[in-house]
């Protein structure tokens, strides 16, 4: 029997189960070229894509390979983006961190307000010991984003993934439970 989907709430946002019924509220951002453009997909042109994008994200929860919330406003049941794991690998204790938010949202800081509360929570909850990210060079914004998070970028993967017709190469990012604990105090000192 599958567990309750869990919900977390943060300040402004409720993270939440993506059901068929957000499927208009998602075609609107993963649509748009300049949000899915660092996603490595081509924008989606019908509910029919965003359906099957749904079903990953059950598909992965189910297998326990991954988890991938919406992003709502706590006055709207809106689904103005999604966040989550992928790739988790629980012998090894880590997984994937992703993202996306719908372009009107951005500069906000609600992107970084739900990607702390998942970090937090894949630490806690999953028992991860390391959280990876893995970015496109030209995509400042997401390194911006993971580094105020306390990610640390470790690398170049060199033609790491083949997208939309292309080799990419990818930064590696990651966070440590300990490097979370250290950012913390920190912050505590202040």
């Amino acid at each position: 029997m599958q567990k309750e989907f869990p919900i977390i709430e943060t300040n402004r946002l409720i993270l939440r189960e993506i059901t068929k019924e957000d499927a208009s509220d998602m075609l609107k951002y993963l649509s748009d070229k300049e949000v899915v453009a660092s996603m490595g997909l081509e924008p989606f042109q019908t509910e029919k894509d965003v359906w099957d994008e749904i079903n990953w994200y059950k598909t992965i929860y189910v297998e326990g390979t991954g988890i991938r919330w919406g992003i709502s406003l706590k006055n709207s049941r809106k689904v103005i983006g999604s966040c989550g794991f992928l790739n988790m690998i629980h012998k090894h204790h880590r997984a994937e961190i992703g993202y996306e938010l719908c372009r009107e949202y951005w500069g906000q800081g609600l992107a970084s307000e739900a990607l702390e509360a998942i970090v937090k929570y894949g630490f806690h909850h999953y028992q991860l010991e390391r959280i990876e990210a893995l970015i496109e060079p030209a995509n400042l914004r997401s390194q911006k984003l993971v580094e105020k998070q306390g990610f640390i970028r470790e690398g170049l993967l060199r033609h790491y993934e083949f997208t939309c017709g292309k080799f990419d190469d990818l930064y590696m990012y990651s966070i440590i439970s300990n490097d979370l604990f250290t950012l913390v105090e920190n912050l505590k000192k202040m």
